[in-house]
């Protein structure tokens, strides 16, 4: 080689260039052999990750000036005079085949041998949580690993991207506080090379500071459950997982641990009563869980009751009858018709069975009944109800009117009750009519307690029966006329007359019927009491037996319709007796009166002054003779100007009394309540009018 540089070297300029091509075939026999070429790297790894920084060098075994080319892939990617090439931070397109070639100036260029480059990512770690639960509890302990690539990686720690001390594949934590909660990852270095991997898929650990408290439930949960059923308790921590069971009855034990959440019981009588659970997972604990309660029952027996008022119907009348369950709303009922299911098509039944409805009854409804219950969507159902008779009559009742008293003759102020009398069943509503016309009694009985003569008529009843409005009638009673006549009245007359006024002290009043010819027996009142005497028809009133001068009032009895009569109007003696006196003391007066008249008359006569003939006028005659007195009608009275008017002109009414001519026979009649206030208020003087009147005549 060294011989060729030396030959070729004054070829070098331009001027004798023609001339160094003549000698090439001389030169290149003077060649030895062809330069030794080859590539290296430093340092060299099989792998390289992006960043990193790779150092070729080209040598040659003979030294000289050569130019130094570099290829990537079989491109060309640089040329210096320098063996060495430094390759930027390696990244992914770094990848492949690299080599260099030298030459001399104008020279050959002889190639190096193939180095490979191969650049990958850094491989990510991974991270495993070797304890079962990410969400812990204080004390309890976690494990961590990190699995990296090979031995060269070193694994390194962080929590909350911050680096922990650990180094390794494991991570251990024993007692578990609340600063280590958190997000937790790996990675892997190579630390001389400065190479660092991506971070490993991040864990995130929660800590609680308390224990959780297990909830327990209960499905299904209704209230009461019966032997029979099952039901499954299920204990459920919400906070972390992992854990195992233990459930509790009346605060013992009833299982082992179980890794089970839910525990199925078949219900009896015995597992009735508290029942809790608590979870634990190594060495933690919880507490117990509120207890939850199971109450067992005995299946009920259902019970029939009527709920119309009545166990026997008639035909087409209404019945319910109903069934009832105690504990529970959501029984449904199957009903029993002597033993068999009752069809459908001749009674209704309500949606869930509690009412069974007979609108219309008949002969085919008459039965024993009985119902039983079963729960909705559980396997629950009782036995059967207690049978009861439901008794449907052939025909309607028969309703009988009574009357009592039961004379078809009655008379006013009677009392009279009607009974409207059924001969089966209970239950009634009872309907009144008259003369086909509704009244208002609603009773059994229809009183009229004084009777009048508007209550004459055609009385019937008739019956029914519902829950508010009757819906089922009877026929109507056999109607019973009544007939209420007006009652006998009693008058009472006195029978004293008027010449026996002067003659007596004692009057006798006399009780009669009007218009009743029958016997009768009476009863005398004296001002309003009954007098204890025999039921005569007359009665003797003197001043020492009423020196009140009381009030009469009398009333005809006897044994048969009408029994007794209508009272008489008050008869006073007050008037009649005061009247008696005041005549005689009048018939004195007037006796007295004329003489005291006639004695006036004289001493006038004596002591008159004789008057003179001149003056001395005609002077009626005073004193005129029976005979003159005859002849002359209008002859004045003597004693008119002792006469006052009101003498001669007594009050109407007193005056029309003692108008009235009376005879030893005419007894003196009723005296009025006008008569009474007039004798109260002392007006005698009328009498004495009357006196005079009679006196002239």
């Amino acid at each position: 080689m060294m011989l060729y540089f030396l030959f070729f070297s004054p070829c070098l300029s331009t001027s004798s260039l023609t001339t160094c091509f003549k000698m090439l075939p001389f030169l290149y026999s003077f060649q030895i052999e062809n330069p030794k070429v080859s590539l290296t790297s430093s340092p060299a790894f099989e792998t390289w990750y992006p960043k990193e920084l790779i150092n070729f060098k080209c040598n040659v075994d003979v030294p000289s000036s050569w130019t130094y080319e570099w290829y990537q892939n079989g491109s060309k990617i640089h040329e210096s005079t320098i063996n060495n090439y430094k390759a930027a931070p390696l990244t992914h397109s770094s990848n492949g085949q690299y080599q260099c070639k030298v030459k001399r100036r104008g020279g050959q260029l002889y190639t190096s041998n193939d180095v490979s480059v191969k650049v990958a990512e850094p491989p990510t770690p991974i991270i495993k949580l070797e304890t079962s639960w990410t969400d812990v509890f204080k004390t309890e302990k976690l494990r961590f690993s990190c699995t990296g690539p090979d031995s060269i990686w070193t694994l390194t720690w962080y929590k909350d991207q911050k680096k922990l001390e650990t180094e390794g594949s494991a991570l251990n934590i024993d007692s578990v506080t609340k600063d280590d909660k958190g997000v937790y990852t790996c990675k892997a270095e190579i630390k001389p090379r400065g190479v660092s991997s991506a971070s490993s898929d991040t864990i995130v650990i929660t800590v609680y500071e308390n224990k959780p408290k297990p909830q327990l439930t209960r499905i299904p949960d209704f209230p009461t459950m019966y032997p029979g059923e099952s039901v499954t308790f299920s204990c459920m921590v919400t906070e972390s997982s992992g854990w195992e069971y233990e459930f509790y009855h009346r605060s013992t034990k009833i299982d082992p641990t179980s890794k089970s959440l839910e525990r199925k019981v078949d219900v009896t009588n015995e597992n009735s009563g508290e029942h809790q659970c608590l979870a634990r997972r190594g060495q933690l604990k919880t507490e117990k869980s509120d207890p939850v309660s199971l109450h067992v029952s005995e299946i009920p027996v259902p019970v029939l009751k009527r709920k119309t008022q009545w166990w026997d119907v008639f035909p087409s009348e209404r019945a319910e009858l109903g069934c009832e369950m105690e504990g529970s709303s959501e029984w449904i009922f199957t009903w029993f018709k002597n033993g068999e299911n009752v069809a459908g098509n001749s009674v209704t039944i309500s949606e869930d069975g509690s009412i069974l409805t007979i609108t219309k009854a008949s002969g085919s409804h008459h039965g024993n009944y009985s119902c039983s219950g079963e729960l909705k969507d559980r396997t629950v159902r009782s036995i059967r109800s207690s049978e009861a008779t439901l008794h449907v009559y052939d025909s309607k009742p028969t309703v009988t009117l009574l009357q009592n008293p039961d004379d078809k003759l009655l008379h006013t102020g009677d009392a009279i009750s009607f009974t409207c009398h059924v001969n089966v069943s209970s239950g009634w509503k009872y309907s009144w009519y008259k003369d086909n016309n509704i009244i208002s009694p609603t009773r059994i009985t229809h009183n009229i307690s004084s009777a009048s003569t508007s209550e004459t008529g055609s009385y019937e009843c008739q019956v029914g029966r519902g829950e508010e409005t009757p819906l089922f009638y009877s026929e109507k009673s056999r109607a019973v006329q009544l007939t209420v006549a007006e009652r006998p009245k009693a008058s009472i007359v006195l029978l004293t007359t008027w010449s026996e006024v002067f003659s007596t002290d004692s009057l006798k009043l006399q009780c009669e019927v009007v218009g009743s010819q029958d016997n009768w027996n009476y009863t005398w009142f004296k001002e309003s009491e009954q007098l204890n005497q025999a039921s005569l028809s007359t009665h003797s009133v003197t001043p020492s037996n009423d020196p009140d001068q009381s009030e009469y009032i009398c009333q005809g009895i006897r044994t048969k319709r009408p029994l007794y009569s209508q009272r008489s109007d008050s008869y006073k003696t007050k008037n009649l007796l005061l009247k008696r006196r005041v005549l005689l003391s009048i018939s004195g007066c007037i006796f007295f009166g004329i003489i005291a008249v006639f004695i006036g008359c004289i001493v006038m006569r004596v002591l008159r002054k004789p008057a003179d003939a001149d003056d001395k006028q005609d002077e009626a005659n005073l004193f005129l003779t029976m005979a003159q007195l005859k002849d002359r009608n209008d002859a004045p009275c003597p004693l008119v100007e002792y006469i006052t008017d009101a003498d001669v002109n007594p009050p109407a009414k007193e005056g029309e009394e003692n108008a009235t001519s009376c005879t030893e026979t005419t007894p003196l009649p009723i005296t009025s309540p006008e008569e009474q206030a007039v004798t109260a208020n002392g007006k005698e003087t009328t009498e004495n009018g009357t006196a005079m009147v009679s006196f002239l005549q």
